[in-house]
């Protein structure tokens, strides 16, 4: 009788250790993320002067490789020649900048709306803190938003 329960413990023993053995390994790695997409940044605009109110957001995406800045529906800054779009080094842009200081992206498509800027593979988004909506000629800023 007692050879018998030994046996049956070193059966279930045996038993158990093998399942162990063969079972799927377990990894504390990090899962592979080239699938894996990112959350997009995103941040709503501050006006730099009252007289020119700047409205809504902006947020940072990417579409099959390409970034992107998105201006939501509900985007909005004053009126004014030579308006553009500017990757700025700070994360806050005072009312005038220099230019060593930002990097044009495109001139404003429209003073409101939803709106989408590519932004060029050449660009380091980490060396960039926010995105302000500025006029070249007179060198003010109108917005920002900090990304």
């Amino acid at each position: 009788m007692r050879l018998i329960s030994l046996t049956a413990l070193g059966l279930t023993t045996a038993l158990l250790l093998s399942n162990s053995a063969y079972s799927a390994p377990q990894s504390s790695e990090a899962r592979p993320v080239e699938l894996a997409q990112a959350a997009p940044l995103s941040n709503q605009f501050v006006t730099v002067d009252q007289s020119k109110a700047t409205t809504g957001s902006v947020r940072i995406v990417t579409e099959n490789g390409q970034r992107y800045l998105e201006f939501d529906q509900q985007f909005s800054t004053a009126r004014g020649p030579d308006v553009e779009v500017v990757l700025y080094r700070g994360a806050t842009i005072p009312g005038s900048i220099a230019e060593s200081d930002y990097t044009a992206i495109a001139q404003l498509q429209s003073f409101q709306g939803s709106q989408r800027y590519a932004i060029p593979e050449s660009i380091n988004l980490a060396e960039y803190g926010s995105v302000g909506i500025w006029c070249r000629r007179f060198n003010v800023t109108f917005g920002y938003a900090a990304v």
